[in-house]
């Protein structure tokens, strides 16, 4: 068989169903051979960098490597964004591109670049194929890196000589390993740390929101009452209703879950990335006592500098600090302040949950009627803007992988794309993104890959006509923001052309219901309203106090 058709076939033994992208000549006998796949399916996209991030959904919602496919030269330099984003979150993909004949990669050559020095960067490994019979090997490694923990994105490069090589090889078949727990050494230290502490809390991040972590986490809070406080990239590790759920950091400026993590005398971080919240603006005099959990050990830092580093697999490792707090009587925790937080904190979530405003509707009051919409098991992707801020500190989650919100590289043109393949993933279920009308521009063609497919999705635009969250910024820092306007299409004529339903809406007492009713409705649904940005410069006033208290 040829050297392509061998890829599909260790792909198949991989598990991998879905692969995103734009061919282009080199991968032509690749794209043969994933044609004749009854496992695999080949979704067509409209532009490489739509195809990584929906790669990067699909993985972050699975656990299974998305695949995502461009051609050489601008093909694959197309792939890198939405694949750095998908490394840095941690999801796992799986990047191919072609590439011309090997016989002219040593010089000039058309469109020839040096495309895995290219991905070196964002990728955890990548291989350009140079002999048939290494694909077996080639591909074993990649899933497994790209699945084993941290995840991530692996890189394989196929040039179109090679493609068409024969081979007698075969795949090989994969076997799973869990990593294991911790050494006994490691766990009674860091047991014996959390003995001698009165007021612990729980900074969990994104490697609390496994499944398997994400309920062992649960399990340890119902025995020990400490409270939790997620990164954006967490929520849901913890049921929103739980007595123990303090809500999310990561604005940026201290909020009110952070009087938590002020009056604690120990700072569990569990499966916790500083990419997404840095340890200077938790822990500024750098006297906090640290107990560091992960997959991996941490990230050097002076202002995070843990005590105990446990590493190993999280749910084992809380499993069995249970186990050694049932066997040790008399271990409780002052967690009186956490109904206090979340008491202010619900107040600051209702607070315009009757609004009536008309014109321009407020971020706090769209996001309390979202999650008035929304199902617990429901989908809602945020893009990267100004309101990601506000899905972040005012939606909570009842369970895991149903808040996806881009924290790591932080790219705008997320959200449509994102929800194409969380629609693939989860066909029964209500996928809602939001995004604002700079970011949703980003990767409009994608409207077109979710009419093909028939995706049953909404996108909630949220127009402000500038770079809202590139403004906000700058008020903040220098009391002014450059010039950072533009103008709008004609939003329900673009969804009318892409076949898309849509609405518009500016009155608040209205929203709920037509959201509901674009939810509803079969096919993808395109949703505008005119946002109150002025909230932007009220909550920082508030943030600001608030950081003046503590």
């Amino acid at each position: 068989m040829k050297a392509a058709e061998l890829l599909v076939k260790c792909l198949e033994e991989e598990g991998i169903e879905y692969i995103f992208g734009v061919p282009g000549e080199e991968n032509a006998d690749f794209m043969v051979a994933i044609s004749k796949s009854r496992k695999i399916k080949f979704i067509l996209t409209r532009h490489e960098q739509g195809a990584a991030f929906m790669a990067e959904v699909y993985g972050r919602l699975t656990g299974n490597p998305g695949g995502c496919l461009g051609t050489l030269g601008p093909g694959a330099s197309n792939l890198i964004t939405g694949v750095a984003d998908a490394n840095m979150d941690h999801a796992p993909v799986l990047v191919i591109t072609g590439q011309g004949s090997t016989e002219r990669l040593h010089k000039e050559s058309h469109q020839v670049m040096d495309v895995v020095g290219m991905f070196e960067p964002v990728t955890k490994w990548g291989v350009s194929i140079r002999n048939a019979d290494t694909i077996p090997e080639i591909v074993r490694k990649a899933i497994r890196l790209a699945r084993q923990e941290k995840p991530g994105a692996v890189h394989i490069e196929l040039p179109e000589d090679i493609a068409s090589q024969d081979t007698k090889e075969t795949p090989i078949v994969p076997r799973r390993f869990r990593i294991g727990a911790p050494s006994e050494p490691q766990l009674l230290q860091a047991f014996n740390l959390l003995k001698e502490a009165k007021s612990p809390i729980i900074l969990a991040g994104n490697g609390c929101i496994r499944k398997r972590a994400s309920q062992s986490l649960r399990n340890f809070c119902e025995l020990t009452g400490i409270g939790v406080i997620s990164t954006f990239m967490a929520k849901g590790c913890v049921d929103v209703d739980s007595t123990y759920c303090l809500y999310t950091i990561g604005l940026g400026a201290k909020d009110i879950p952070n009087l938590a993590l002020d009056r604690a005398d120990l700072v569990i971080a569990l499966g916790f990335d500083m990419v997404e919240y840095q340890p200077r603006i938790w822990n500024p005099n750098r006297d906090k006592r640290i107990i560091h959990a992960d997959f991996e050990a941490g990230e050097i830092d002076q202002y995070f500098h843990p005590e105990v580093e446990l590493v190993g697999d999280l749910s084992l490792m809380l499993d069995q600090l249970c186990t050694k707090i049932k066997e040790t009587p008399n271990i409780t925790f002052d967690s009186s302040n956490q109904n206090q937080i979340r008491q202010r904190m619900y107040e600051e979530l209702t607070e315009y949950a009757e609004d009536e405003t008309v014109g321009k509707i407020r971020p706090q009051k769209v996001i309390w009627d979202v999650g008035e919409v929304m199902s617990p098991e429901d989908i809602l992707l945020s893009d990267v803007g100004a309101h990601k801020m506000w899905i972040a500190r005012h939606y909570h989650c009842h369970e895991p992988n149903t808040c996806l919100i881009p924290n790591g590289y932080c790219s705008m043109g997320f959200a449509l794309p994102g929800a194409i393949a969380a629609s693939l993933v989860h066909p029964n279920r209500n996928i809602l993104a939001i995004a604002g009308d700079g970011g949703f521009l980003m990767n409009v063609q994608e409207m077109e890959t979710a009419q093909r497919l028939g995706s049953n999705i909404t996108v909630l635009i949220w127009e402000d006509k500038a770079y809202g969250l590139i403004s906000w910024k700058q008020e903040n820092m220098f009391g002014h923001h450059t010039d950072l306007a533009f103008d709008n299409p004609d939003w329900e004529h673009l969804a009318k052309s892409f076949g898309w339903n849509s609405h518009l809406c500016d009155e608040s007492k209205q929203f709920k219901d037509i959201l509901r009713g674009a939810i509803e409705e079969k096919g993808p649904s395109l949703m505008v309203i005119p946002i109150d940005y002025n909230e932007n410069r009220l909550l920082s006033k508030k943030l600001g106090d608030i950081s003046q208290v503590i």
